[in-house]
């Protein structure tokens, strides 16, 4: 009779168990849980978090002059003519190899 009552006890633990991994899997299929039955490390907490794409690029404001020729056009020219006037002066940027580091090493 010890022969028959320890199967039983087995069998039942068994059933239990697969009982209880059925009810797991249903309620992470339920719920949209991510089921880890190894244990090991996954991405899945990262992966399950809101994208915050569009949150970072309304930080910026749009800026015109990315886009828009004229705009970029006309900075340029400014920038052009503000060099050619320190150029009349003489304070435009020195010609190659008469910079700060040619003449601090002896040439």
């Amino acid at each position: 009779m010890s022969v028959g009552s320890s199967l039983g006890g087995g069998l039942k633990k068994a059933l239990a168990e697969v009982a209880i991994r059925g009810v797991t899997e249903a309620r992470a299929r339920i719920f949209g849980h991510f089921l880890n039955p190894t244990g090991q490390r996954s991405a899945n907490k990262i992966l399950r978090k809101k994208l915050i794409g569009d949150k970072v690029a309304g930080w910026y404001p749009y800026d015109i002059n990315r886009d828009d020729p004229r705009v970029m056009a006309q900075t340029e020219q400014e920038r052009l003519s503000r060099l050619e006037m320190l150029k009349r002066r003489q304070k435009g940027p020195p010609k190659k190899g008469q910079g700060k580091r040619a003449k601090k090493s002896g040439r």
